[in-house]
């Protein structure tokens, strides 16, 4: 295939791409959802008349969304409003940004008391995926930078989260799938899992013993909504040689008590 004409970045052609480089058709649904969002119902007219298209293309916008359960409409009075898988994509974000707001001046008190790396985590198709961090000023440190990827099983966050699910849910987590192991203390059975688990429901915390990186420790809790689930898990990380056994206990319960302080913040009680 000839390349040599080909300019980086771009695609061969641009059909129903306007001049500044969006798609029409997508351009204007997101325009109809922004209109219906900032209005308390509107007639296909209203709609129209306000994005200066024509009833039939607004129509079919609506349509196509409302499969989408991105809008609903109003039968008796004819008025369309933002649907419940726009709230629900909505609240995601939401739920995300504040989660990492609230936990930010626990990270930062975290890193200063124990002088160790303080890290926020989600679960992410299976992983742990770091969304935010607080770096020690130590030359020696952990280092998860915010989109960093760690499997559950094999970190401090990822076991925290862990020990919010039920059997059944571990259960269906990780069917047919095999616990890759990364060091000679990475736990690799389900088994030895569920019991590492029951060990951080009871103290409050998680260990991860050298368990994803030789020389490197972590302690995490959960973080709660006000719904009880566990959202996100909170952390501090740092080499073994510094996070010592008698630092782990205490370490631990700063953890634990951060995380608290965000599961409050979050409405969780």
């Amino acid at each position: 295939m000839e390349r040599g004409n080909r300019r980086r970045g771009r695609p061969k052609g641009f059909a129903g791409l306007k001049p500044g480089g969006t798609i029409q058709a997508l351009d204007r649904a997101l325009d109809v959802v922004t209109a219906l969002a900032g209005n308390d119902g509107m007639t296909l007219s209203e709609l129209a008349a306000q994005l200066d298209q024509s009833a039939a293309t607004m129509y079919r916008v609506l349509t196509t969304l409302e499969r989408r359960a991105f809008v609903e409409i109003n039968a008796d009075r004819q008025e369309w409003y933002v649907g419940a898988e726009a709230y629900r994509i909505g609240s995601a974000f939401l739920r995300r940004t504040n989660v990492v707001e609230r936990s930010r001046p626990v990270m930062r008190t975290l890193m200063q008391e124990t002088g160790e790396t303080s890290n926020l985590g989600i679960e992410k198709d299976g992983n742990v995926l770091f969304i935010s961090q607080v770096e020690t000023q130590e030359s020696i440190r952990a280092f998860f930078p915010p989109g960093t990827l760690s499997p559950l099983h094999a970190s401090g966050i990822g076991k925290a989260l862990l020990s919010a699910y039920d059997d059944a849910q571990l259960d269906r987590l990780f069917r047919n799938k095999t616990l890759q192991q990364f060091t000679d203390k990475t736990i690799v059975s389900l088994t030895e899992l569920r019991e590492d688990l029951k060990q951080v429901r009871k103290r409050g915390f998680a260990f991860d013993d050298e368990e994803r990186k030789t020389g490197m420790r972590c302690v995490a809790s959960p973080v709660l909504n006000a719904h009880g689930d566990a959202v996100a898990g909170l952390s501090i990380s740092g080499p073994a040689h510094r996070l010592t056994d008698d630092h782990v206990e205490k370490f631990g319960d700063l953890v634990r008590q951060g995380a608290l302080e965000v599961s409050r913040a979050l409405g969780a009680t």
